[in-house]
């Protein structure tokens, strides 16, 4: 029996990023369909949530996610460009957005084909794996392709149905926050909400407890 969960998502955070190639994985290696569900970041949803911050709050983020992606052996880098334009020494959001809402968009767009968690992840391998100017159709067109998408037909879709997919994406945070959490990236599963990169391990645990099995067996 196929398992399925709803993985809530955003390109712009780095802890999303260190937990879709391991959940693509388990998804590849157990009997498992996870649907992602594209959301848009803090930055977008609360402009003001940087300047609330601990001053401390943003270093100690950096250096954990620098030691997560050496731990789990994952390339990182800093994106060429930010997802959102942001100025960092004053945490200000800048109002004009040209990245983030294309690439949620396309996120949403693939997710209507079976195919979001692929291409998220290709994607956002891009953004934080080292790639400059990620946001280029020529990369972003290769991240569909191995996703087994056309590009052409999302990448139109993307510009032509933005509103319905973000009615789409709004949707999909307020499934989120119904299911008990309002940050990325989180696993729900049989209703159960795991927030985190560091939680891909009890998502397991609880998911062999329904029952989950390896495709080859």
């Amino acid at each position: 029996m196929t398992l399925r969960a709803d993985l809530y998502f955003s390109f712009r955070s780095p802890y999303s990023y260190l937990a879709i190639g391991r959940y693509r994985t388990m998804s590849e290696e157990y009997d498992l369909a996870i649907a992602l569900k594209p959301v848009y970041p803090l930055a977008i949803r609360q402009p003001d949530f940087f300047e609330r911050n601990h001053p401390n709050w943003l270093g100690y983020t950096l250096r954990d996610m620098m030691r997560v992606a050496q731990f789990h052996g994952i390339p990182f880098a800093g994106p060429r460009p930010d997802p959102i334009v942001q100025d960092m020494a004053t945490r200000r959001i800048a109002a004009e957005q040209p990245y983030i809402y294309r690439i949620t968009r396309l996120g949403q767009a693939a997710s209507r084909r079976g195919v979001g968690l692929a291409f998220a992840h290709e994607a956002a391998q891009l953004i934080w794996g080292g790639a400059t100017n990620w946001h280029e159709d020529d990369h972003l067109a290769g991240a569909a392709e191995r996703a087994g998408l056309d590009w052409c037909d999302v990448a139109v879709e993307a510009a032509d149905d933005a509103d319905a997919l973000d009615t789409e994406i709004a949707a999909n945070q307020a499934a989120l926050e119904a299911a008990g959490h309002w940050g990325v990236p989180t696993l729900v599963f049989d209703g159960e909400p795991f927030f985190g990169q560091d939680r891909i391990e009890m998502v397991q645990w609880r998911m062999e407890q329904k029952g989950l099995t390896r495709r080859h067996d």
